[in-house]
């Protein structure tokens, strides 16, 4: 599939060549529809400045109301008229990820926070990122070239450590692990199977695409100040979460080498 717009050849009509792409930049332009997915509680304040900046060359947005009590659904469809609203049934970040990843029918798909500290116009980096051959586009504050604002010294050394340990653990290169800003391919859903339901939902994503040997890219992205409200991510409690997932990833990884080795001197066994 290529993700340039190639000039018509002799014959054909341009229009209908043309209606096959959605021209992203001045030099690229894709065909498959571009789904992102924007997890939203009592976020009405918020919205504004996160719609403002997506791209009008998306193919939907699909919001997941966790049961806001504020206007949150009623800013979306202003802002958006055709957004997707689907009701959260569940509680956590991760249910509504999950929740909103079935909703969607593109064929990529983009996580995107809705405190406003992300950046739509940087969609354009996960998406190219991914035509070029990736499967999973990761974004990392502290690949070259990114930044955050949000991050106290201690989230920055918690994230550091955890990185590490996922490094070693999972032969894996990223210079970041607990950041919502990503970018994929819908098929990677049937790859990683994801069953958790809160903050932890990154790690295990980033966890499961190196396990499944998918190509990640790591973007290089700026986490801005959440503009309004307050954050429910808890360092203490959210960092042992994480550490959970990761140690029973882990655990999970030896247990399948185990099965993985006994079906392998079965077989042999068999055959001598």
């Amino acid at each position: 599939m290529s993700s340039v717009l190639r000039p018509a050849v002799s014959g054909q009509d341009p229009s209908s060549i043309a209606s096959k792409y959605r021209p992203i930049s001045s030099h690229l332009a894709i065909a498959p529809p571009v789904s992102v997915v924007i997890p939203a509680m009592n976020e009405a304040e918020n919205l504004p400045y996160v719609f403002k900046t997506l791209p009008q060359w998306i193919h939907e947005v699909v919001l997941v109301d966790g049961n806001s009590t504020d206007n949150t659904v009623q800013v979306a469809r202003e802002l958006w008229p055709d957004v997707k609203v689907v009701e959260q049934l569940g509680k956590g970040k991760g249910d509504a990820l999950i929740t909103g990843f079935a909703a969607c029918t593109g064929d990529i798909i983009v996580m995107v926070d809705a405190d406003g500290s992300a950046d739509g116009n940087e969609i354009v980096s996960y998406v190219s990122a991914l035509v070029s051959g990736a499967d999973f586009a990761k974004g990392s504050r502290f690949a070259n070239g990114g930044g955050t604002d949000d991050m106290t010294p201690i989230r920055k050394l918690g994230n550091w450590a955890l990185c590490t340990i996922v490094n070693r653990k999972f032969g894996a290169r990223y210079t970041d692990l607990c950041y919502g800003y990503n970018a994929f391919w819908r098929h990677c859903l049937d790859e990683i199977d994801l069953d958790c339901t809160g903050f932890e939902v990154e790690t295990l994503m980033n966890i499961r695409v190196v396990k499944a040997g998918l190509k990640v890219q790591e973007i290089p992205s700026h986490e801005y100040l959440r503009i309004h409200g307050a954050s429910n991510l808890r360092a203490v409690r959210d960092g042992l979460r994480v550490l959970k997932v990761i140690l029973r990833e882990r655990s999970n990884r030896r247990s399948l080498r185990r099965r993985h080795a006994m079906e392998l001197n079965s077989a042999r066994g068999e055959v001598s």
